[in-house]
């Protein structure tokens, strides 16, 4: 039986508190829920980072309890895109808007860039919106990003480009570095939006470009620059080994850069593994 009275000391209430010991089951879940998006988003990121170079299996933790879909509306070129994002489940920082992406299609805009009878692919593609405004510009466009992020590209397409004009764009799976191989090498454009993320990845993402585009080929890649992902390293020293590039438009206060490449010839994969 429990002792209705006991010798020890009375605990503190607050050391109690801060360890999650002896609380109530509905006050241990606040505690729980207490800890900052900012811990939980930074671990997230680092299973993703390490999940895509195939450093360990772990599954990456949710960062909500419940999966549910956020929808916001952006406007670019004459466009209204509602864009759908998947929360709750495996799809990590795929199912974030970032900045780079909206940033690029603002240079689309502003630049009045038309993709009319020419063949694009997004890599990274993530909600879908880059590659979404390709196809409502004119483009033919394949894209892409990993299985389990197909399903949130499809919704935003179905949402946003008319029955009309679907069958110019495609989505599919594409994990740089390895399936790169089972897609053609002719494409007019490239394009990516916050692709440079961590330099684990760096070797796979040049290999697949390299694969991807000839001597006509002009890539936009639309970058964060982010402390200690050597992301400045990337576009102004290995990137200019195979490819000519230039800064074409940077938004200061995002820290965001886009840069035009085109591929230098004659450059092959193998140079880039040498």
């Amino acid at each position: 039986m429990r002792q209705a009275h006991s010798s020890q000391a009375p605990t503190d209430p607050s050391r109690s508190r801060a360890s999650g010991q002896n609380l109530p089951n509905d006050e241990k879940t606040a505690t729980s829920n207490r800890e900052s998006f900012k811990e939980r988003f930074k671990r997230m990121v680092k299973l993703q980072c390490q999940e895509n170079t195939g450093r360990t299996s772990q599954t990456i933790e949710w960062l909500f309890p419940q999966p549910f879909i956020s929808e916001k509306q952006f406007q670019f070129c004459g466009h209204i895109l509602n864009i759908a994002r998947f929360f709750g489940g495996d799809l990590g920082f795929s199912a974030s808007i970032w900045d780079a992406a909206l940033v690029l299609c603002r240079y689309f805009e502003q630049e009045k860039i038309s993709f009319t009878g020419k063949k694009v692919l997004e890599l990274g593609s993530g909600t879908g919106i880059v590659g979404i405004l390709a196809v409502l510009l004119g483009g033919d466009v394949t894209i892409t990003d990993k299985d389990n992020v197909l399903s949130q590209i499809e919704h935003n397409v179905s949402a946003n480009i008319p029955a009309d004009c679907r069958h110019r764009s495609k989505v599919c799976a594409l994990s740089w570095g390895k399936d790169h191989i089972n897609f053609p090498t002719d494409y007019d454009f490239i394009l990516g939006a916050d692709i440079v993320y961590t330099s684990l990845i760096y070797p796979l993402l040049l290999k697949t470009l390299l694969h991807l585009c000839y001597e006509s080929t002009i890539i936009y890649l639309s970058t964060k620059l982010r402390r200690g992902n050597h992301s400045i390293s990337f576009h102004e020293e290995l990137l200019p080994k195979y490819f000519n590039c230039e800064l074409v438009h940077r938004v200061e206060d995002k820290n965001i850069n886009v840069y035009k490449l085109s591929k230098l010839n004659p450059v092959t994969i193998d140079d880039a593994l040498m």
